[in-house]
């Protein structure tokens, strides 16, 4: 397969029209960037830290994302949605080896998260049906984890093909009035929104998505904004987590930025801090609220045993006047990491966080101590009430009495 050397990038906010943000260039391995003079006008920073706006031929300071800077990389699937397009390739006899990371991106084309569009588009993948059986596509994402051929693996890729993270997940349009899904197209008929769809991995526990339902509703009864979640049921019985996605309104757009790839740390060999968070939160959002609102999730995360807080599970959003904000928070569940140890450490501990350290990573940013305890404090309140939630939400009794040992303990 030959290579493409040069791909088009691209900002689309809503129908008004795209702007040319420039161009990648693929030459001797090396991926080089460069702004178009006319985005330049605009004075939209879509890499604030790692790519500002200036004329001139760029790369990256870092090999961490294959060349690209962040901000491209951030466009790309990982985990879940790699496996699937890296099958949907073998099964067209093309070695995923062979794909260049500009190939990746314009396999995206339009439809990957964010406001960013990459062309020229490359291999088009299968039309879908519209009517989706959440049940069916549980059983074929296992299959694809396990390692057997699915029957419906061009359908998989189009569903979750441009979605993050380790546990399969897909993208779809839902109608909350009439409790009806179709296939994610990127323009939903009216009355559809944007939602993601997880399954469980194989490693999982069987109740995942209400365990993840039951960290929904505390985090939101612990102050901390989420995009609106709720559970689905599938024709076996079984039921899935689904979110409405945050880079959408509507059929509008809003520019989506990882941590990692805004602060060009690997996730998976992190470098981050509870500090980098704060720093970056303030400095795009320049409001002290933005410390507060980072405090509260990573006391969430200390003190509900969230230990896979690693930078792809932190964002940021821009609106189409240049306006940024952190996202909504994410992927707030019970979980581990490698070694047990905190993906982003909170000032400096990783291993045994504590309320000590959450109150000193508030005073080396000047915030008022007796406000921190009290936002600490409430987080904590909340998390100690951890079994109300997981009745709630229909977690089994065995791992609500696993995860209260070591919520209490911790």
């Amino acid at each position: 397969m030959k290579r493409l050397q040069r791909v088009s990038v691209f900002l689309v906010f809503d129908r008004s029209g795209e702007m040319e943000v420039g161009e990648l260039i693929l030459r001797e391995k090396e991926i080089f960037f460069q702004y178009h003079p006319a985005f330049l006008e605009t004075g939209l920073e879509i890499s604030p830290f790692k790519l500002p706006l200036a004329a001139g031929i760029r790369k990256p300071d870092t090999q961490i994302f294959d060349g690209l800077f962040g901000v491209f990389n951030d466009s790309l699937p990982e985990g879940w949605g790699r496996l699937l397009l890296d099958r949907a390739l073998l099964q067209r006899g093309i070695s995923p080896g062979e794909i260049s990371p500009l190939d990746r991106l314009s396999l995206l084309g339009p439809n990957g998260m964010g406001a960013l569009i990459y062309r020229p588009q490359g291999l088009s993948l299968a039309e879908v049906e519209e009517r989706l059986e959440l049940s069916y596509v549980a059983r074929e994402a296992k299959k694809i984890l396990e390692g057997s051929s699915s029957d419906v693996l061009e359908e998989l890729v189009q569903l979750g093909g441009s979605s993050g993270g380790a546990r399969p997940k897909i993208l779809v349009g839902y109608n909350p009035q009439s409790d009806h899904l179709i296939y994610g197209q990127e323009i939903l008929p009216e009355g559809y929104e944007h939602w993601i769809i997880k399954f469980p991995a194989t490693n999982d526990f069987s109740d995942i998505a209400q365990i993840e339902y039951a960290y929904y509703q505390m985090a939101i009864d612990a102050g901390i904004e989420m995009s609106v979640s709720r559970l689905f049921e599938g024709a076996s019985g079984d039921f899935y987590f689904g979110t409405k996605r945050f880079d959408r309104q509507g059929n509008r757009r809003l520019h989506l930025h990882s941590a990692s790839g805004l602060l060009h740390d690997n996730f998976r060999l992190s470098n981050m801090d509870y500090g980098h968070l704060m720093d970056a939160a303030f400095r795009l959002e320049n409001h002290i609220g933005a410390y507060e609102k980072v405090l509260r999730i990573a006391a969430f995360n200390v003190f509900a045993h969230n230990r896979d807080d690693h930078s792809k599970n932190f964002s940021f959003l821009m609106d189409k006047s240049g306006k940024w904000r952190l996202a909504p928070a994410y992927d707030l569940t019970f979980s581990a990491s490698a070694h047990g140890f905190h993906s982003t450490t909170v000032a400096g501990e990783g291993k045994s966080p504590d309320s000590r350290h959450l109150l000193e990573l508030a005073g080396i940013f000047d915030l008022d101590s007796a406000k921190a305890k009290t936002l600490i404090g409430e987080v904590q309140a909340v998390v100690q009430n951890w079994s109300h939630y997981a009745e709630s939400a229909g977690v089994s009794s065995s791992h609500k009495k696993d995860i209260d040992k070591v919520l209490a303990g911790g």
